[in-house]
C-alpha cells in the first residue's frame, strides 16, 4: 500500500559558510570551556554565540530583533547542532548567556578565541593595527545605579562561571555622550576598540571603552593590556593613527616598536608639509608615492619620519585647496564691504581695524589700503564757504590678492602627509615597509564599516543593561573575524592553484569579496524527506565556489 512521504524544506541560504568557519575555529567549544555547560541546558552557551553570529551574518537591519522567529524558517538543528530547536533560542536565554559573557571577561573570551584563529591558521603577526570607533544606542542608560533584573529561574539552572570565583564582578562600561564618529550627537554611544593583524585583518584584541573615551588617554593601556595578556609570539610593530602621536604616549609605550602618522597640526610637521620641494622626494616601490625620510627626535625619543606625497592624494588636495580658496574670497569679501562701511573717529582707529582685518586673512592679503576723511557740517544740506566744520569721521577702502606665498605652500602641502617611527634599521624596515603597513591601516577601518553595515549590524543598539552591550559587541567583533577569515582562507585557496572567480559584475578575480560570495548563496534549502536529510540542490556558481571554503563549510550543503 502506498505511504505518503513527510517532506520539509528548510532554508539554509549562506549561513552554511558561517557556520563552518565558526565550526572550523572551533568557539563553540571554546565559549563552552569558559563558561561551562549544564546537562539540563537545551542549548549550550557555546551554541547560543554561534547562533548570535548567524544571526548577525544573516543579512538582516535588525539583528536580535525577533531572534526566535529569525531560525523558524531556517535549518536549525542542522546549523546549530542535533535538539536545537527555534524555541530555545529565546530572549531569556540570550539574556543570560551576554551575562556570562560579560561577567566572565569579554576581552578575555576574545583573546581565548583569536589566539586559537593565529595558531590555528597560521596567521602572521608581524604587524597588529590599532584603532577605535563608536557605536550608537537608544534609550537613556541613566547614570544612576540601578537593580538589574535577574532572569534566572530554578527551572532552567546555569553552570556556574569558572572567573567569577577567582575576581569581582567586572565594571560596566559608561554609556554616556561623546565624540561620534557617525555624527550622532543626540545618541549616547560606548566606544569598540580593536587591534586587527595586517594578515588578513583578522581582529586580535577586543576592547569596550566608555562612550566618551579619548583615543589619545586609552591607545597606549589598550596597548599594555594586549602585550600582557596575548600569549603567543607578539607583532613585530603595533601601527596606529595620529591620536598615538604625543610625547606622553611615545615615551609610556617604552620599547615597543610602533608606527604613527604625526598630526599636522604641529609646527614642525608644518614646516615639513609645506616647506619640502618636490625635487627631494623620491619614488616608492608603492604605485603613486613617493617620500622624504627626515631623523626626528620628539619626547626625547629619536625616530624616523618619512614625508610621504600620494598623487592621488594631491590631485583631489589641490582641488580642496581651491575650493578654500574661492569660499574664503567670497566670505572675506562681503567682510570687508561690511568693513568699509564702518566709520572711525581717528586715522589710527581706521589703519588698526584694516591691521584686525588683514590678520584673520589665510589666503589673501589687504592692498591698496586708503583712509577716507570725510567731514561733518553743523547744517545739513551742501555746505557753503561759510559753514563749519563739526568733526570728521574716517572709513577705508581696500582690495583683496592672492596672498602667493602662502597659496603655493598650501598647494605644496596638498597629497602630503607625515609617518613616524622609532624603527631605526633601514636595513629590517624599509622606507616601502613602513609605508605599506601604515597604508594596511584601512584594514582596521574596514572592520568598522562592516561591523556598522544595516547589512550585518544596525547602525544602532539597544539592550537592557550597559553589560549585555558589551558582550553584544564582543559578538559582533566575532562576526568581524568570522568574516575576515572566511575573507582570507578564500583567497589564499584561489591564490595556492592561481584560479579566479567572478565577481559581482562578472570579471574574474583572485580576491573577492566574502560579502559577494554570501549573497551567492542566497534560495539554498535543505529537504528532509521522512525525517532525514535527503540533499540540497545548489547552482553551478554555487558549487565552483563551495571547493575553495574548506570542508567546515562545505559539509553543511552535504558535500562531504
Amino acid at each position: 500500500m502506498y505511504s505518503p512521504q513527510e517532506i520539509d524544506v528548510q532554508d539554509i541560504d549562506h549561513l552554511g559558510i558561517i557556520a563552518g568557519i565558526v565550526d572550523e575555529i572551533g568557539i563553540v567549544e571554546i565559549v563552552d570551556r569558559l563558561l561551562g555547560t549544564h546537562e539540563q541546558e537545551n542549548v549550550s552557551c557555546g551554541q547560543v554565540v554561534k547562533a548570535l553570529i548567524l544571526n548577525g551574518m544573516g543579512f538582516l537591519s535588525a539583528p536580535l530583533y525577533l531572534f526566535s522567529e529569525f531560525f523558524e524558517s531556517k535549518a536549525t538543528e542542522h546549523l546549530l547542532g542535533q535538539g536545537v530547536l527555534p524555541e530555545h533560542l529565546n530572549d531569556t536565554r540570550i539574556g543570560r548567556v551576554l551575562d556570562k559573557l560579560y561577567a566572565y571577561g569579554v576581552t578575555q573570551i576574545f583573546i581565548h578565541v583569536a589566539m586559537a584563529v593565529v595558531q590555528k591558521f597560521d596567521v602572521a603577526l608581524r604587524c597588529a593595527h590599532l584603532d577605535a570607533t563608536s557605536l550608537s544606542v537608544e534609550g537613556q542608560y541613566l547614570d544612576k545605579p540601578q537593580v538589574e533584573a535577574s532572569d534566572e529561574s530554578p527551572s532552567a539552572p546555569e553552570s556556574p562561571s569558572p572567573a567569577l570565583a577567582e575576581s569581582e564582578e567586572p565594571i560596566p562600561v559608561k554609556i554616556t555622550y561623546g565624540y561620534s564618529r557617525d555624527n550622532r550627537r543626540d545618541l549616547k554611544q560606548f566606544v569598540l576598540n580593536l587591534l586587527v593583524s595586517g594578515d588578513g585583518g583578522i581582529p586580535l584584541f577586543l576592547q569596550v571603552g566608555n562612550g566618551n573615551d579619548a583615543d589619545k588617554s586609552t591607545f597606549v593601556p589598550i596597548i599594555h593590556e594586549f602585550k600582557q595578556q596575548w600569549s603567543q609570539q607578539q607583532p613585530e610593530v603595533i601601527v596606529a593613527d595620529s591620536a598615538l602621536y604625543s610625547a606622553d604616549n611615545l615615551q609610556a609605550l617604552g620599547s615597543t616598536s610602533w608606527i604613527s602618522r604625526v598630526p599636522a597640526s604641529s609646527t614642525a610637521a608644518q614646516d615639513l608639509l609645506q616647506g619640502l620641494p618636490g625635487s627631494q622626494f623620491h619614488p616608492s616601490a608603492l604605485n603613486g608615492y613617493s617620500f622624504v625620510e627626515v631623523c626626528s627626535t620628539y619626547g626625547e625619543i629619536q625616530q624616523r619620519w618619512l614625508v610621504v606625497e600620494s598623487k592621488a592624494r594631491r590631485d583631489s588636495g589641490l582641488k580642496q585647496v581651491q575650493k578654500r580658496i574661492d569660499q574664503a574670497f567670497s566670505q572675506k569679501t562681503t567682510a570687508l564691504k561690511t568693513l568699509c562701511k564702518q566709520t572711525f573717529l581717528c586715522p589710527a582707529d581706521a589703519l588698526a581695524a584694516a591691521q584686525d582685518f588683514g590678520k584673520i586673512l589665510r589666503y589673501h592679503t589687504l592692498d591698496d589700503l586708503k583712509i577716507h576723511k570725510k567731514p561733518h557740517y553743523s547744517k545739513a544740506g551742501r555746505p557753503t564757504k561759510a559753514t563749519v566744520v563739526t568733526h570728521y569721521t574716517y572709513s577705508i577702502e581696500a582690495t583683496l590678492t592672492l596672498n602667493e606665498p602662502v597659496i603655493e605652500r598650501y598647494r605644496r602641502q596638498a597629497g602630503r602627509f607625515i609617518l613616524a617611527t622609532n624603527l631605526l634599521e633601514q636595513e629590517q624596515w624599509s622606507n616601502d615597509d613602513i609605508l605599506r603597513e601604515y597604508k594596511n591601516q584601512q584594514a582596521c577601518e574596514g572592520g568598522f564599516r562592516f561591523i556598522k553595515d544595516p547589512l550585518f549590524f544596525a547602525s544602532s543598539v539597544f539592550l537592557k543593561t550597559p553589560r549585555r552591550i558589551a558582550a553584544l559587541a564582543m559578538i559582533m567583533a566575532l562576526c568581524l573575524m568570522v568574516y575576515s577569515l572566511g575573507q582570507r582562507q578564500l583567497r589564499n585557496a584561489l591564490e595556492q592553484v592561481q584560479t579566479t572567480l567572478p565577481n559581482q559584475k562578472g570579471k574574474q578575480t583572485m580576491k573577492p569579496t566574502l560579502r559577494w560570495i554570501l549573497q551567492c548563496f542566497q534560495a539554498v534549502h535543505l529537504v528532509w524527506l521522512d525525517g532525514a536529510k535527503h540533499l540540497i540542490k545548489l547552482n553551478s556558481r554555487q558549487q565552483l565556489i563551495l571547493p575553495f571554503l574548506g570542508k567546515g563549510c562545505k559539509k553543511y550543503y552535504l558535500l562531504c
